[in-house]
C-alpha cells in the first residue's frame, strides 16, 4: 500500500483535496486500495480552507511517515513564512519519503524547507515570479503545468493539481490505468507536465461572436495560409472594419494572434507526439521548420528541440 499524506494550514486552498479523487478513482480502477490518503496538520484537529470549509486532521509528529507527502497550497500573504516545526518536518520527509510535492503556492513551503535548492520548479504563473525573486537557487519555470525534479514534484494552481496526481499515478501503475482515471474523472485530456499554463484563446478573449468565429475558424484551419480577407469573411466584416475591431477587442493584431495560436498547437504537438518538426511546422501553418524555429525564439525563447527535450525530460 502505498500511502499519500497532505499538509494542510489554516487558509488552504480547498481546490487541493479535489487531487485525492484521483487517487480514489486509481483503486477503484486498478481493484485494489493501492493508495491510502490521509490529511495532516502541525496541531491535528480541525483545520480551515479558504472557503471556511474545515477538514480534520492528524498531528504530525517526528514519526510520521509517508510514501508521498503533498503540500496544499494557500490563498494568505506568501510573505509569511511557514511554521518552524513544518520546515523541519519537510525536511525530516525529504529523506524518508519517496517523493514530496507542492500544488500551487504549496511550492513556496517546500523552497522555505529548502527542498527546491538547485532544482526545477513552477507555482501557479501570478507568483512565479515572486518565488523566482524570493529563491534564487530554484530555477523557477513559470509556464509549466507540472515539474518532476527527481523525487520534488511542483505544480501550477488550482486544476494543475489534478495533473500532477494523475502523473503519480501513471508512474504508479501505469500508463492505461492513468488513462481510465481520466476518463472516470472526466478530464479533458491529459496534459502533459511540460505544457503552457496559459491558453491563447483564453487570452485574446474577445468580446463580440464575430470576432470569436473568426478566431475558432483559424484554429481549426491552422495549415492554411488564413489571410485577413479570410478572417473577416468568417465574421462577416470588410478586412479594414475586421482588422480595426479585431486588434480592438484582443489588443493584437490578426497576424500576431494567429501565430500565437500556431505556436501554441506546435508546442503542444511538439510535446506530446514524435511527428518530425518539419510535419509539426506544415501541419500548424508555418512555412517551413525554420520559419516555426524563428517564431518559438520569439514567444518562447526557447528553439523547438529545446521544448522537445524539456517535455521528455519532465515526462
Amino acid at each position: 500500500m502505498h500511502r499519500v499524506g497532505y499538509l494542510l494550514s489554516e487558509g488552504f486552498q480547498v481546490m487541493a483535496l479535489a487531487s485525492q479523487s484521483v487517487f480514489e478513482y486509481a483503486n477503484h480502477t486498478a481493484g485494489e486500495a493501492f493508495y491510502r490518503i490521509e490529511n495532516y496538520s502541525t496541531t491535528g484537529g480541525e483545520v480551515r480552507s479558504s472557503l471556511g470549509m474545515k477538514i480534520d486532521t492528524r498531528p504530525i509528529t517526528p514519526r510520521t511517515a509517508m510514501d508521498t507527502w503533498i503540500v496544499a497550497g494557500v490563498n494568505t500573504p506568501l510573505t509569511t513564512p511557514p511554521p518552524a516545526d513544518v520546515l523541519a518536518f519537510l525536511r525530516r520527509a525529504g529523506k524518508r519519503a519517496r517523493r514530496i510535492a507542492g500544488i500551487c503556492t504549496g511550492g513556496f513551503v517546500l523552497a522555505e524547507a529548502g527542498l527546491l535548492a538547485n532544482r526545477r520548479a513552477t507555482t501557479h504563473w501570478a507568483y512565479a515570479r515572486e518565488m523566482q525573486q524570493r529563491f534564487a537557487d530554484v530555477r523557477v519555470e513559470e509556464d509549466r503545468i507540472f515539474i518532476v525534479d527527481g523525487p520534488i514534484w511542483t505544480s501550477a494552481g488550482m486544476t494543475a493539481g489534478l495533473d500532477l496526481a494523475l502523473a503519480m499515478v501513471e508512474k504508479d501503475l501505469g500508463a492505461d490505468i492513468a488513462r481510465s482515471v481520466a476518463h472516470k474523472l472526466v478530464m479533458h485530456q491529459r496534459r502533459a507536465g511540460g505544457q503552457s499554463q496559459h491558453s491563447e484563446m483564453l487570452d485574446l478573449a474577445p468580446k463580440s461572436d464575430r470576432i470569436q468565429n473568426a478566431l475558432n475558424y483559424a484554429r481549426k484551419h491552422l495549415n492554411q495560409p488564413l489571410t485577413v480577407e479570410e478572417l473577416a469573411g468568417e465574421a462577416h466584416l470588410s478586412p479594414r472594419q475586421f482588422s480595426r475591431v479585431f486588434t480592438l477587442e484582443t489588443g493584437q493584431s490578426p497576424a500576431k494572434a494567429v501565430e500565437g495560436l500556431r505556436l501554441e498547437a506546435a508546442r503542444l504537438m511538439i510535446e506530446k507526439s514524435r511527428h518530425s518538426l518539419e510535419t509539426i511546422a506544415q501541419e500548424t501553418g508555418f512555412r517551413d521548420r525554420r520559419h516555426m524555429r524563428e517564431a518559438f525564439m520569439r514567444g518562447f525563447g526557447l528553439p523547438p528541440q529545446e521544448v522537445r527535450r524539456e517535455a521528455r525530460a519532465s515526462g
